[in-house]
């Protein structure tokens, strides 16, 4: 494969696409970017130092205070992994506040393009191919019907030992897509030269197994 090899996976919430990305990431060798636990990293230091989201200019100016590394499935705020603390509800929603801001999507995306730049890669998000590498070789639009996330979700939940009723969590995803579309800055849209994917009724590795071939198609088509 050619040295450079950039993939993103956009999607709705709790559409899997960080599973997928990460076995995408372990098949091939890329560097996997989890760039949704990034803006959760930033909602996660908010609630922590009581910094109200509401306030934006708050916000940005505690975004120098933050420093984010990932690597090894290890998410590290400030030196501190908190991979395990920053799933829940709660963080969900302070993730998706934050992200609405033009200030925190600017800061992370330079850091997630500077990390896009070395060898091959594979970012999942919202807004990957339409604004953080929007010349990325391939591009994924990852969906699934919003029962099935929901029940994605909870099983998630209750392997984390977060108890949320099935009707709660649909209720939170379906509001979470409606913020995450209808915000000003980078909105969840599908990049034109993106390929749908409804996973709905398709296992994990079928996915994996789609996107390979889409992947193998891609290498070809560059030679």
């Amino acid at each position: 494969m050619n040295s450079h090899f950039r993939i993103a996976i956009d999607g709705p919430s709790a559409a899997g696409k960080s599973t997928i990305a990460k076995k995408i990431a372990e098949k091939y060798n890329f560097l996997y970017i989890d760039t949704g636990a990034m803006y959760r990293c930033v909602g996660y230091y908010m609630l922590e130092h009581g910094i109200d989201m509401n306030d934006e200019k708050a916000v940005n100016s505690n975004l120098s205070n933050i420093n984010i590394q990932l690597a090894n499935q290890k998410i590290l705020l400030n030196g501190i992994d908190i991979a395990d603390k920053i799933r829940i509800n709660e963080v969900s929603f302070a993730a998706s506040k934050v992200s609405s801001y033009q200030s925190v999507r600017e800061y992370l995306v330079k850091q997630q393009q500077l990390m896009a730049k070395h060898g091959s890669v594979v970012l999942d998000g919202r807004d990957i191919g339409t604004v953080v590498i929007p010349d990325a070789e391939l591009k994924i639009y990852q969906v699934a019907n919003l029962k099935e996330r929901a029940l994605r979700r909870y099983k998630e939940n209750v392997s984390n030992g977060i108890t949320t009723s099935l009707e709660e969590i649909e209720k939170q995803i379906k509001k979470r897509d409606y913020d995450d579309s209808h915000r000003i800055h980078s909105p969840l849209k599908k990049a034109e030269d993106a390929i749908e994917l409804d996973t709905s009724i398709m296992s994990i590795d079928e996915v994996v197994e789609t996107i390979s071939r889409l992947i193998e198609e891609k290498k070809q088509e560059l030679k």
